[in-house]
């Protein structure tokens, strides 16, 4: 990513190199023995399994969160050091003066993430400030008279380009603004939001554009909560008749959206982002279960990365009471105090993106210092930041924001033709994008982590969620006396029906800044929002499907993932209970690790049709006959297949649709092809670049398929028996700064992980997704980790996360997890202090 790292990593080879193991091992932390730690009020007990992974034990919250602050910071300082200057607009005063993390520190600004965290402060309850203060108490503790280069490898190897001061000490806010960057990977439907505007500029047609956004297809693939679920379900409309629109077309406005939409790519991936951001959970009654018990599964689909965005951990009062009550254990942030999803004593709960719709872009008519409300011009908001880059000059940023938000379509240089001016006559001034999104706004999320924490029961659940308003999540929970659940929580707001507006105003398009109808109305009271108690069929799947069927009140967006993943865990449930089957952990297991391939049903049946008459070009085709649209590593077919589907979307739609715009393969773009094979004449079947010709469906799908054995002949080799979907759908995990292609090959070699052929793929519940518009198959996002809890026995339960506990490349647990993640297994997950202490490696006391 870092361009500025590559001169950096020349000398850190040989600084390697004279130091060897020295260097590298130096950061390493102490796992056994005693360690003093003054700010601890009595002795804390931190036990490690073979995988590295701590189960602390103290006697108050405040020394728990003290020594979790601590552990992590001997874990993974350097990935949270990263974060925080990531969040706070600072990754060049890190970094170096690098234009992509310049880019990067503009648009962080400009959103103010750090001054949202610091307003969030006084917002939160004192026993959560109280928890974020011990925890930066403990990682102080650790940072404490240690030189950078005993932290972490990463601070040695910037040192010898930058300037490597000693680490500043944590600050309990910057817990808070990590918060805001989870929240911005997993917001909803922005991306969708711009791609409907620029697919507008090139098709000129809202018909097509509508066509290329299905309606979800809720008669097919059922929704988390059913009408039947719901009590006095409430309908919504959005009638819609004709009138002036914005002028979508215009290359002006294309140019500020096409600015806004860059510049919003131009913040660092920390969680996750794009096709494949997503997750897999469900939970299952106890009457279906061979303990009796419920059972829950979660597999966040989220970035994959060296580390992990998880950190295991465990989090335990000695003696759990009403003075210390947390006996949780599960998957943390580093950075950030408490498990975010995991279980208690009591109960289990996952997490998956809802993608409820909580950002609107307004398009904004700017002129000088002003922009336009109604008939009146309303002065800007404005202040200026200045942005400190490690050994270069500083950079001095203006920001500007209007009633809805920060201006994001001016934050980084414009390189198109079209300065976002409108066109010659206007009086209305520049284009400008702003951008509303509910976590610019304070919340009380952090509160809601230890809200999750300590919940016995369905009210807690209720209640936490209620506090989780950013970033809108599913939650499926289940408790150890034999009830399941889902509740929606988040912020979600609500906007008014313009029954004159051209475009839906449900928030799937831009909207005008300067007509105040298209304002939010407030939020959905969390009273509101959807839950479920103990459903009838006894399951409930949550896997970014529609929440509700269409038209139910409360609305939260229509651009949901389209459900293939979700009804395919639902068959596989409802048919090994059909089967009456005792589901147990491995069952849950088996269910994550499913690799049957939606596309291929829709479409191996008219690939088949298609007749290729060169027996060369066949081979290809052959190999589809007789799959059973498993994607397994192995599999020849899937490997030719997912050749073809990146051909087919290529030579349908990239004529159409701008760069920006182009189909990443997901969930979205099969609802759109299933749609299209049905019409073999529908225009985006034709080539628009072949002015004499008019292609025709069949015609595509001949081409897809010829071009696809061509390109696995050279990409991999002439025979198709030698093909295999896991030698070209790698895992190439890559550092956030030591990772990228400008990084000199020893050290690039060190820190990333070799890449290893998976399994799966888009819209598959191993859902291991790739791009379709990158040119390459390689994982894009998926299983962060996978968890089955079993509510009859919790040391029954098992985990695994991408990498391993680890941050420092150095240390056996940097990737220890990952061969077993790859190949589909587990750990064992002990929760009780017999089942920790038995599976103990290394107990380190820390001593006030």
């Amino acid at each position: 990513m870092l361009l500025a790292v590559a001169v950096v990593l020349v000398t850190a080879i040989v600084a390697v190199t004279v130091f060897g193991v020295v260097t590298v091992r130096r950061p390493l932390p102490q796992t056994s023995g005693r360690v003093d730690l003054p700010v601890l009020d009595a002795s804390v007990t931190v036990v490690r399994d073979d995988q590295g992974v701590p189960q602390i034990y103290a006697d108050t919250p405040q020394d728990l969160f003290r020594a979790q602050g601590y552990v992590q910071a001997q874990d993974r300082f350097f990935e949270m050091d990263y974060r925080r200057h990531v969040t706070a607009g600072r990754l060049a005063e890190l970094v170096g003066d690098d234009p992509d993390a310049i880019a990067a520190d503009k648009v962080t600004r400009t959103f103010g993430w750090r001054e949202v965290a610091e307003e969030e402060w006084d917002l939160v309850d004192e026993d959560t400030r109280t928890y974020l203060r011990s925890y930066a108490e403990g990682v102080n503790a650790y940072l404490d008279a240690r030189a950078p280069a005993d932290v972490a490898l990463e601070y040695t190897v910037l040192g010898a380009q930058v300037q490597v001061a000693d680490p500043e000490p944590w600050d309990p806010i910057d817990s808070l603004a990590w918060l805001k960057a989870m929240a911005w990977d997993l917001r909803g439907n922005y991306d969708d939001e711009l791609d409907r505007a620029l697919a507008y500029g090139t098709l000129q047609d809202t018909a097509r554009v509508t066509g290329l956004f299905p309606p979800y297809p809720s008669d097919v693939n059922l929704p988390i909560v059913g009408t039947g679920e719901l009590e006095n379900p409430q309908r919504t409309s959005q009638d819609v008749a004709a009138r002036d629109a914005l002028p979508y077309e215009d290359d002006h406005l294309q140019a500020a959206l096409a600015a806004a939409d860059r510049a919003l790519s131009a913040v660092p991936v920390t969680v996750g982002r794009g096709e494949g951001t997503g997750s897999n959970s469900w939970v299952v009654a106890g009457e279906h279960t061979a303990s009796g018990k419920p059972l829950l599964a979660n597999d966040p689909h989220l970035a994959l990365g060296a580390p992990s965005v998880w950190a295991q951990v465990g989090l335990h009062c000695n003696d759990v009471g009403p003075l210390c009550g947390f006996d949780v254990a599960g998957f943390s942030f580093a950075g950030f105090p408490g498990v975010v999803i995991g279980h208690n004593a009591q109960l289990a709960w996952g997490l998956t993106n809802m993608g409820a719709d909580v950002t609107d872009f307004f398009v904004e008519r700017v002129r000088d210092d002003t922009y336009l409300r109604g008939d009146s011009w309303e002065p800007l908001e404005t202040r200026t930041e200045t942005l400190r880059v490690n050994g270069g000059q500083d950079v001095t940023l203006e920001v500007r924001s209007t009633v809805h938000g920060p201006i994001i379509s001016s934050v980084l240089p414009q390189t198109d033709a079209a300065t976002g001016t409108p066109s010659p006559g206007t009086r209305l001034g520049e284009y400008a994008v702003s951008l509303q999104w509910t976590a610019l706004e304070p919340g009380r999320t952090a509160d809601a982590v230890f809200a999750f924490n300590l919940a016995a029961d369905a009210e807690d659940i209720s209640t936490a969620a209620a506090l989780f308003e950013v970033p809108a999540q599913n939650i499926v929970f289940a408790t150890v006396d034999g009830h399941i659940g889902y509740q929606a929580p988040g912020r979600v707001p609500r906007r008014h029906n313009v029954a004159d507006s051209p475009v839906p105003t449900d928030g799937t398009w831009p909207r005008d800044g300067s007509d105040a109808r298209f304002d939010w109305d407030g939020y959905v009271p969390s009273e509101q929002m959807p839950q479920v108690l103990d459903p009838a069929e006894g399951f409930v799947v949550a896997a970014n499907q529609a929440v509700l069927p269409a038209g139910v009140s409360p609305f939260l967006t229509t651009d949901w993932d389209y459900g293939y993943r979700s009804q395919r865990i639902r068959t596989m449930l409802e048919e090994k209970i059909a089967a009456g089957s005792a589901l147990d952990v491995d069952d849950m297991s088996a269910v994550q690790l499913d690799d049957r391939s939606p596309y291929a049903e829709v479409l191996v049946p008219i690939l088949l049709d298609q007749e290729i008459d060169d027996p060369f070009d066949a081979e290809g085709q052959d190999l589809l006959a007789d799959w059973d649209y498993r994607t397994d590593t192995d599999s020849a077919a899937a490997a030719y297949f997912n050749a073809v589907w990146r051909n087919l979307l290529e030579l349908t739609f990239w004529d159409d649709l701008p760069v920006e715009a182009r189909p990443s393969g997901g969930s979205r773009w099969l609802a759109v092809v299933q749609g299209l094979v049905d019409d073999p004449t529908d225009p985006f079947w034709d080539d628009r670049q072949t002015v004499s010709i008019v292609e025709t469906r069949d015609e595509v799908l001949s081409r897809a398929l010829v071009s696809a054995r061509r390109d696995l002949t050279v990409a991999v080799g002439k025979r198709p028996d030698d093909w295999a979907w896991g030698d070209v759908h790698r895992l190439a995990l890559e550092h956030p700064v030591l990772g990228g292609e400008s990084v000199p090959g020893l050290v690039r070699d060190y820190v990333n992980p070799d890449p290893i052929g998976v399994a799966g793929g888009s819209s598959v519940v191993d859902a291991t997704a790739w791009d379709a518009a990158s040119g390459s198959f390689d994982v894009t996002a998926g299983p962060s980790m996978r968890m089955v809890v079993d509510l009859g026995d919790l040391d029954g339960s098992t985990w695994v996360t991408v990498t391993g506990s680890s941050g420092h490349p150095a240390s056996p647990h940097y990737t220890d997890q990952l061969d077993e993640w790859a190949a589909g297994e587990t750990f064992a997950w002990p929760f009780s202090r017999a089942a920790v202490t038995e599976s103990g490696q290394d107990e380190l006391t820390l001593e006030p």
